[in-house]
């Protein structure tokens, strides 16, 4: 379970830190509606990884629910085609939950064709625009380790 740093009662306010980590790398090359389509997917996945990766539901002072989130933040990485492929490869050796979207999968119009999509390519031919991890903080640096954030 992830439990975040908390800090001593009356010392300056700073961001929690999670002993785990959430990484989304999005392909560079595609169209902003792709790449937003992307992340919203592949969050999605890394939603469940765990139990315990999902926040507690929420309600607003008017008494209106609303969904619980991702209860750590999402890293948001950019990366070319290779620096992709190469961290594909890197998530799938240290074994941590992963999450992809290849690029046949815009021509499908529904999940179990995106399923079918994947499962008809070999992980070393995988055409991806996006994936997405989760597992321990060290372990997701090293899978991100060069990539630059997104923006």
């Amino acid at each position: 379970m992830t439990t975040p740093t908390i800090r001593p009662a009356g010392s300056a306010p700073s961001p929690l830190r999670f002993e785990t980590k959430i990484a989304v790398v999005v392909r560079d090359d595609l169209a902003v509606w792709q790449k937003l389509n992307v992340t919203a997917f592949l969050a999605s996945g890394i939603a469940h990884a765990g139990d315990g990766i999902m926040g507690k539901p929420y309600e607003d002072a008017s008494g209106h629910d609303y969904l619980a989130l991702l209860r750590e933040p999402v890293l948001c990485y950019a990366a070319d085609a290779g620096t992709l492929t190469r961290t594909h490869t890197r998530a799938l050796s240290r074994g941590v939950p992963t999450a992809l979207y290849t690029a046949d999968m815009f021509a499908t119009g529904n999940d179990d064709d995106n399923r079918a999509a994947v499962r008809a390519v070999a992980a070393d031919a995988l055409d991806l625009v996006g994936l997405a991890v989760y597992g321990p903080r060290g372990i997701v640096d090293k899978i991100t380790k060069g990539l630059k954030l997104h923006g």
